[in-house]
């Protein structure tokens, strides 16, 4: 059996049945990861939140297996602290503002913002959609459309339900949330030159008892059926 040949079977072995041990495998995904990665593993036991929250959680010492990022940021300070692995990146995404299917507010674009009555929600500082969300009104010289925001929301999910649920007028959320959310929200695309570089990474956390399962999970979502799954909900695949 070749090398390669082996790690596709340890990688469908994963799919089929889970982490292969009798323990579950723990995976630590930011929030808008949850639809791909139950799609990926059914047998795996997930923590989906805000990537930074997720982080906060290794360093005092949670049990997790593999933890998964929407910005480099986190990981990057784990691997600095001996806590994962070297983190591989998986997706990239960018950033749309959503705004409810009947948009009563009549919201077309980022000018539209500037309006006493709109109601704008957005991720916190210190959050991935937050920070990218601020990195966006900056160069698009517009960091004074905050001066709207009526909640600061803990990850992206959050974003979207204040929008589908009529509490705010607009928010700004990952294009993939955006097609989650179906026909609950209407999507804005955003212009190019001011888009921020939204990049998901991986890494096996440090000292897990599963190893090889948390390796194994990885070398599946780096799969094509990884990558298939990914595109299909919208995100781009390096």
């Amino acid at each position: 059996m070749t090398p390669a040949f082996a790690l596709v079977a340890v990688a469908v072995g994963l799919a089929g049945c889970g982490s292969g041990s009798d323990e579950e495998l723990t995976v630590f995904a930011a929030a808008s990861l949850t639809e791909v990665f139950e799609q990926l593993d059914g047998e795996a036991r997930f923590n989906f939140a805000g990537s930074d929250e997720l982080a906060t959680q290794i360093r005092e010492g949670a049990e997790a297996d593999v933890y998964a990022a929407a910005s480099p940021r986190y990981p990057d300070a784990l691997l600095d602290a001996e806590l994962v692995e070297q983190p591989r990146i998986f997706a990239t995404n960018r950033l749309v503002l959503i705004v409810p299917d009947e948009n009563p507010a009549s919201i077309d674009s980022l000018d539209d913002l500037d309006r006493d009555a709109v109601r704008l929600v957005v991720g916190a500082e210190g959050v991935p959609i937050g920070d990218y969300t601020r990195s966006v009104l900056e160069e698009a010289d517009r960091s004074d459309l905050l001066e709207r925001v009526v909640s600061n929301e803990e990850d992206v999910k959050g974003v979207v339900g204040k929008v589908t649920l009529g509490e705010a007028d607009a928010g700004f959320v990952y294009a993939t949330d955006a097609r989650a959310a179906g026909d609950d929200v209407h999507a804005l695309e955003l212009p190019a030159a001011i888009q921020a570089s939204v990049r998901y990474p991986v890494a096996v956390v440090a000292g897990t008892d599963q190893p090889q399962e948390a390796r194994a999970f990885i070398e599946l979502l780096l799969s094509e059926r990884g990558r298939r799954l990914l595109r299909e909900a919208g995100f781009e695949t390096p």
